[in-house]
């Protein structure tokens, strides 16, 4: 499978380079091709890896991964080009967050919603899905790092869009039964509100080595 990974942060590297190691071709993606960040990690992440920009890269993906902040990802998204993803699931992993005094927060949402929402009412031949944007980027790949049966969080309108995303949680590690699947993308914004709860709890830890359970009667 050909991925493109839009974003050269911690999230993007850490899930390009989880990809690449199960054996799939990736493409990161940037607003300049010579990105310093992306040209390092394709060197690293050996000959599956390569760099481009954000529109190379959705032109290349058969699936379109976005892991850039919330705040730029519709940005992100425009760049890439509606024509590249057009019919391809487009995995949404951000939140909209925003620098203060203190730290970070949860920035406002405007009218239209979640960044999830956004991205669909945007590119409305895209199949985007949400997930992956409760936990920290290394739990995101390798959840048996963390004991106990934790949880991830699916949104999204298109029923195989969802399947083919949980093949790829799959191959990350992650169990059927460990996928619980909200609903439409209308859900993803009851995720991105676990944001400043998630920060909270960083902050009174210490670490970002947590995530969520949920426990029910059935």
């Amino acid at each position: 499978m050909r991925y493109a990974v839009l974003g050269t942060g911690i999230v993007g590297r850490t899930l390009a380079s989880r990809l690449v190691e199960l054996g799939h071709d990736v493409r990161m993606g940037a607003r300049s091709k010579d990105n310093p960040a992306a040209m390092e990690w394709a060197q690293g992440a050996g000959p599956r890896a390569s760099v481009g920009t954000f529109a190379d890269a959705a032109e290349f993906g058969e699936r379109v991964v976005e892991a850039v902040g919330g705040h730029v990802a519709l940005e992100a998204l425009r760049a890439a080009g509606a024509e590249h993803l057009d019919g391809k699931v487009v995995v949404d992993t951000s939140n909209k967050l925003e620098q203060f005094e203190g730290g970070m927060r949860l920035a406002s949402l405007d009218d239209i919603g979640s960044v999830g929402e956004q991205l669909q009412k945007a590119f409305p031949r895209a199949r985007v899905v949400k997930t992956l944007n409760t936990l920290t980027s290394s739990l995101m790949v390798d959840p048996a790092a963390l004991p106990g049966a934790h949880q991830l969080f699916l949104s999204g309108d298109d029923a195989g869009a969802k399947e083919e995303v949980r093949g790829m949680l799959g191959e990350f590690g992650w169990a059927p039964e460990r996928i619980i699947d909200l609903g439409g993308i209308e859900t993803a914004r009851g995720v991105e509100f676990l944001m400043p709860l998630w920060l909270n709890l960083y902050g009174n830890k210490g670490h970002a080595h947590f995530n969520w359970h949920i426990q029910t009667g059935d």
